[in-house]
């Protein structure tokens, strides 16, 4: 049985290292699941998705220059819906901005604490 890109395949995870999974088919064949491959999420640890000995579907996606198999889960499963952004607020008017700071000064809000006579302490 020759694996071919776009076909559709259970295998049982071998081995798995920091940077992927290896996973063996009936066949004898093996092939990697690149860590980019396993979960549409940021995957930081394998493990937490995969453990050897499981049996897993995978998406061939076809050789690399050395013959190797190039295999996805990731593929496999439905993208996550992500939610909608809230619009940005835009921005206010240079006027509004100047009589703010104005009323701010004018309000005592300009920073200097209340009963204090401002700038710096001396020692």
């Amino acid at each position: 049985m020759e694996l071919e890109a776009g076909a559709i395949v259970e295998g049982r995870v071998t081995r798995i290292t920091d940077f992927g999974a290896f996973v063996e088919f009936p066949n004898g064949e093996s092939g990697l699941v690149h860590i980019s491959q396993i979960a549409h999420q940021f995957v930081r640890n394998i493990r937490d998705h995969l453990q050897e000995g499981d049996v897993v579907s995978v998406l061939v996606l076809g050789r690399d220059e050395r013959g190797r198999l190039d295999l996805s889960i990731k593929e496999l499963t439905p993208a996550p819906v992500e939610p909608p952004r809230p619009k940005r607020l835009p921005r206010q008017a240079p006027e509004f901005e100047n009589k703010l700071k104005s009323f701010l000064r004018g309000s005592g809000g300009g920073g200097k604490k209340p009963g204090g006579k401002g700038g710096r302490k001396r020692r």
